[in-house]
């Protein structure tokens, strides 16, 4: 264990580190000179020489560089010109907002797409399962936006009995739980088929095994063959996909947060990309690196504790 975790933290920094570079420099060699970007079209140029000047962005770019890294190992995160604030004072609050949304939808996908995917793979084939296999498809090729409006024209405009937008504020007369509830229900129906699938898949395989076919021919109770023998091995393999999840509810739920209006990460991260806000994008693409590859850690260290295999 100490081994693996040494391996993938090792693999976390150099790819932090790789990023980091690679944005950077894309900033510094995309069209226009950084200052440009964060004063906006319409400066004129004694304004954009004179931030040159005060950024030392004269300076050669390899030096900048490392005196960027240096600022962000010291907790300097750089100033956003698109929410005029320190990058930290704005990233962690969206990220804390967007954490309690994907927690909410996340505790709701897991046991759900359980319960439908090991109720599906029990018995292939059956009015059951081609149900939810059906249903699953459908809410899986629905886009993000499509769901969101056809729910919001339905519960909002049709019925009223909820708010359209997801603000966190009360000042609308909606409490903040009603808020949650749309945004939670797309990310949930167009996260869950995808994941339930691929559980009814896993235990479509394991229901096949000689192994299960020997309990249930020895007069085992097809209940405790479900729940001693097929459903572990049925979790190893969807356990990835599952924890893989976590990096969609942080980082991919821009269309969400854009459609109601949510103040989430994704959402910050596309009106700073709109607005040029330099400074927010580096720390930004940092931030969902570290997601990515820290779930893809949390991955395979479930598979390993579900399949002693690996662990041997």
């Amino acid at each position: 264990m100490a081994r693996f975790f040494l391996k993938h933290l090792l693999f976390l920094s150099i790819t932090l580190v790789v990023v980091s570079f690679i944005v950077f420099m894309l900033t510094e060699f995309t069209p226009g000179d950084v200052a440009r970007k964060m004063l906006g079209a319409y400066a004129s140029p004694e304004q954009v020489e004179i931030l040159t000047k005060q950024m030392g962005l004269d300076r050669p770019v390899l030096v900048r560089y490392v005196e960027y890294v240096g600022n962000l190992a010291s907790g300097d995160l750089g100033y956003s010109t698109r929410f005029k604030v320190k990058v930290s004072d704005i990233i962690f609050d969206r990220l804390r907002n967007t954490g309690l949304l994907a927690l909410i939808s996340f505790a709701v996908i897991v046991p759900l797409s359980m319960l439908l995917g090991i109720a599906a793979g029990m018995r292939e084939g059956s009015a059951l399962d081609r149900t939810i296999l059906l249903f699953s498809t459908v809410v899986a090729s629905v886009p993000e936006f499509a769901m969101g409006v056809f729910l919001a024209s339905i519960f909002v405009v049709t019925l009223g009995w909820l708010p359209g937008t997801a603000t966190l504020q009360v000042g609308g007369g909606w409490s903040i739980p009603l808020q949650f509830v749309l945004p939670v229900a797309v990310i949930v129906l167009f996260d869950m088929g995808y994941v339930v699938c691929m559980i009814r898949a896993s235990m479509v395989e394991v229901m096949q095994r000689p192994y299960i076919r020997t309990a249930v021919l020895k007069g085992m109770r097809f209940r405790q063959v479900i729940i001693g023998h097929a459903l572990r091995n049925a979790m190893i393999n969807p356990v990835t996909i599952i924890l893989l999840q976590i990096n969609y509810l942080i980082t991919g739920v821009v269309v969400v947060e854009t459609v109601f209006a949510y103040p989430g990460f994704g959402r910050m991260m596309l009106e700073a990309a709109l607005s040029k806000d330099i400074a927010l994008i580096e720390v930004g693409a940092l931030v969902a690196v570290f997601i990515a590859v820290l779930t893809q850690i949390l991955g395979d260290l479930g598979y390993m504790m579900l399949d002693p295999r690996i662990r041997a």
